[in-house]
């Protein structure tokens, strides 16, 4: 019992020592505070925020662009996952085009989205998408492929012979734990993408970033990345329960 309440006392314990010390450098004039503000300004700075109604503003338009940029990303992801997973065919064709895409960072797409969908929330949607697709397409494709073929075999023989049959019945319940770890991952790097969508223009938590840094209003700056931050854990965190229910079968 003493071991649990360690271990969970831990994390606390750094995160205050981690708060410390970022007051203490500020404070002792290590860094200018213009360019690090100490941790106890930020209060002052989110409530100033939050009154004039930026905070809320700047949230709402970056989840409308995260929430839908992520859906897209995810579905299409997991879709040309599974459809290259089961059918060597699919994967002969796109193999070269994976090859040359891939590598392709979702920044080098800016330009592109600007110029197809202008400064508009539609073309965050589509960096946000491209910057989750891959993740989760490979971990779709690396799921199905890890399928193991007795499976198949088996649900053929008690009569699910058809491809949408053994797909809904075995291939993507035994996939999934594997799929979904790359959504997990995506709802992460939806949140890099999103901030990357932004800082050109387009209305959210990046644009009202930037908009703070050239005012060197260094304690908006922070605020922001730790609404950031904030949100990413509750996103996490559902996920992570929703995970736990939708795998439940494995306990």
């Amino acid at each position: 019992m003493r071991a649990r309440a360690t271990a969970a006392l831990l994390p606390l314990v750094g995160l205050a020592a981690f708060f410390a010390l970022w007051e203490a450098v500020p404070g002792l004039g290590l860094v200018n505070p213009a360019f690090l503000p100490p941790p106890s300004v930020l209060p002052e700075a989110f409530l100033r925020e939050l009154r004039s109604g930026q905070w809320l503003a700047a949230v709402g338009g970056s989840l409308g662009h995260y929430l839908a940029g992520l859906g897209l990303g995810v579905g299409l992801g997991i879709a040309a996952g599974t459809l290259t997973g089961m059918s060597r065919t699919a994967e002969g064709l796109t193999a070269w085009v994976v090859r040359v895409l891939r590598p392709v960072p979702g920044l080098a797409w800016v330009p592109f989205a600007i110029i197809w969908f202008g400064v508009t929330p539609e073309a965050a949607l589509f960096i946000v998408a491209i910057g989750v697709f891959w993740i989760v397409y490979f971990a779709a494709h690396g799921a199905i492929r890890g399928v193991d073929r007795d499976l198949i075999e088996l649900a053929a023989a008690f009569g699910f012979r058809s491809g949408p049959e053994r797909l809904v019945t075995v291939v993507w319940p035994a996939a999934m734990p594997g799929i979904l770890v790359g959504v997990r991952t995506a709802i992460g790097q939806a949140w890099m993408a999103v901030v990357a969508a932004e800082i050109f223009g387009v209305a959210g938590l990046g644009q009202r970033m930037m908009q703070a840094s050239t005012l060197l209003a260094t304690d908006i700056v922070v605020v922001y990345m730790l609404t950031m931050a904030l949100l990413y854990g509750v996103f996490d965190a559902g996920f992570t329960a929703l995970q736990r229910w939708m795998l439940r079968w494995r306990a």
